[in-house]
């Protein structure tokens, strides 16, 4: 992918998002290969700024894994891939100990030494922080962030997870003005689907609509901000959206038979869809989706259809067209860098949305929606990340 040429009123920005929880589960192998393959991207690309939107820092076990947190940011900060990226922002939210506040999310910024202007805004006086055109400085907020002001960060209310002891889910925004361009840039995290049976009963799942009622609740609290105003904005991080998986069992089990096994204690239940023969072709439980062709059967175009979540929100949020696979769940085994595994149904969780006014703010046509890692471990979920080109903007206000 060929960077975009930089001209006096427009700006290369690269938006990449990546859950890595499972980097931090298994660091000795998959970080290092995590960090090589995007450095080598953002080489190739060479962007004038670079926004990462990590999810699930430290891991599920944060307790023993988050040591590594810091040693990942300085590999990154310090390689030489990053040395024109003279000014950095970076939140790390790994306070774990304040249930009521943690949310596993990471904001990295990087910024080119080539950006004539830059402006970070300031959520607590409502204003601009001065011009950091002239600051060549790292600014790595971690562990407990909550009093810094230049993010706005918000884990979703409890009751939309009642299942749930606790959730980390939630969002970190931030807002920027880059050579004139005013952006809101949102790091987001919402529900998985805790059951494939439940989840493959009807669509919308009951996961779907708890989804859906917490990106609705995200968008309209920005929407109604009226002490910081309203600007295009980018959401990119881990929506955890899933296939229509009462559609993609349907379609994927015409003319086969269900046997269900039924566990004691019913805690296993399966079903078994098998064909004339009685071979199993399709097997469905809690937390196993198998089917006897699983590696090529969820890279094919049909899937594509069943990805149905962001079909009501369409008016309000906009995508670039997928012409990549599923980004979830790929093996975690660096010998099987593409190969999906068999715990559920394969799917599109990992996507960058946009307000619809960013189209007035986009320079080129030239885009490239996709993956970093197609033939690498990059833990369970692939990278994502588009590369554009914005004109300069300079209305910093305006209701939408």
């Amino acid at each position: 992918m060929e960077s975009a040429q930089e001209d006096a009123s427009s700006t290369d920005v690269f938006l990449v998002t990546a859950n890595v929880g499972s980097l931090f589960e298994d660091p000795e192998r998959l970080l290092q290969l995590w960090l090589s393959e995007f450095l080598a991207k953002i080489a190739v690309a060479q962007p004038r700024f670079l926004a990462l939107h990590l999810q699930e820092v430290g891991g599920k076990t944060y307790e023993k894994s988050m040591e590594y947190v810091q040693e990942f940011i300085r590999c990154l900060c310090d390689a030489p891939e990053m040395g024109d990226f003279t000014c950095v922002h970076i939140f790390m939210d790994e306070d774990f100990k304040s249930a009521e506040h943690f949310t596993a999310l990471g904001s990295l910024y990087f910024v080119h030494k080539d950006v004539a202007s830059l402006k970070i805004w300031n959520f607590l006086t409502h204003s601009w922080e001065e011009s950091l055109q002239d600051v060549k400085d790292k600014h790595i907020y971690s562990g407990n962030i909550e009093t810094i002001a230049t993010k706005e960060k918000s884990k979703f209310p409890q009751h939309f997870f009642p299942e749930c002891k606790w959730s980390r889910k939630g969002f970190m925004r931030t807002r920027w003005e880059i050579n004139g361009t005013v952006i809101d840039l949102v790091n987001i995290h919402l529900f998985h689907d805790a059951s494939n049976l439940a989840a493959c009963e009807n669509f919308p799942s009951v996961y779907c609509k708890t989804r859906r009622r917490a990106l609705v609740h995200t968008i309209e609290r920005f929407h109604l901000d009226e002490q910081n105003g309203t600007v295009p904005f980018f959401l990119f991080g881990d929506f955890n959206f899933r296939c229509d998986t009462e559609g993609v069992v349907k379609e994927l089990t015409e003319n086969l038979t269900p046997h269900r096994v039924q566990n004691v204690k019913n805690e296993n239940d399966k079903i078994h869809y098998r064909n004339s023969t009685g071979n199993n072709v399709l097997t469905v439980g809690k937390k196993e989706f198998s089917h006897a062709d699983h590696q090529l059967k969820f890279k094919e175009d049909w899937l594509k259809k069943f990805d149905r979540e962001l079909e009501p929100l369409k008016d309000v949020l906009v995508e670039y067209p997928i012409k990549f696979v599923p980004s979830y769940p790929f093996e975690e085994d660096p010998e099987m860098p593409t190969d999906y595994m068999s715990t559920r149904c394969p799917a599109w969780c990992d996507r960058i949305l946009m307000s619809p006014q960013v189209n007035e703010i986009i320079q080129s046509d030239d885009w490239t929606y996709g993956m970093i890692g197609e033939a690498v471990c990059m833990g369970d979920h692939k990278v994502l990340r588009i590369p554009q080109l914005y004109r300069s903007y300079r209305r910093a206000w305006r209701t939408w």
